[in-house]
């Protein structure tokens, strides 16, 4: 798959509008901070591909990008930014419970997470959906840069407690600032496309 070749597709929050060719879709999701614009950035190796906002929670619309027309990348909605109205979670709600309706249309779902903390509330709740969908996910503990060595195996054990993860689910360490852990999450991607 030739990662260069990749295009922004359409922003939807009417799931009437989602793409119908059947190609795998990639489905990054993870609060409203945590680096998942950076995190797709890295793995693509683009510097501003997917924009990263300047206001954490900003990010409202399901967005689609396309892959060498071999795959979609489909950056979810950040979720748990305090600042946002309360009829926009609810709208951020509905929009997950439609997209996660119909879990087939995910090829593998990848929850990002902060190294540096216990996930929280909304990482429990996004990762039952991705574990409900009975579709291959994985979880990628962004941010390992700012942790120290002596905290990274206390810090994975703690996302793995937290989040219930299973022996077979894989967490992957990530920096999206040092690229470390790329090729063990592009190897994941590449697979549940069947390359």
């Amino acid at each position: 798959m030739n990662l260069q070749k990749a295009e922004f597709l359409t922003s939807i929050t009417d799931l009437s509008k989602l793409p119908k060719d059947g190609l795998p879709q990639i489905a990054f999701s993870g609060k409203s901070n945590v680096g998942k614009s950076s995190v797709i950035n890295r793995v693509l190796q683009r510097k501003n591909f997917a924009r990263v906002g300047e206001t954490p929670g900003k990010t409202v619309h399901i967005n689609f990008f396309r892959i060498d027309d071999r795959a979609y990348f489909v950056d979810l909605p950040g979720y748990g930014y305090a600042q946002v109205a309360k009829s926009e979670k609810e709208r951020w709600g509905k929009l997950m419970e439609a997209y996660f309706a119909k879990p087939e249309r995910i090829s593998l779902g990848i929850l990002i997470v902060d190294a540096r903390h216990k996930p929280t509330e909304n990482d429990v709740t996004m990762a039952r959906y991705f574990q409900s969908s009975g579709q291959p996910w994985l979880v990628v503990a962004n941010k390992l840069d700012k942790l120290k060595k002596s905290e990274l195996e206390p810090n994975l054990a703690l996302i793995r407690q937290t989040l219930e993860l299973t022996e077979e689910t894989v967490l992957v360490p990530f920096s999206a600032e040092k690229g470390t852990g790329r090729e063990a999450l592009l190897h994941e991607i590449l697979k549940a496309c069947g390359e």
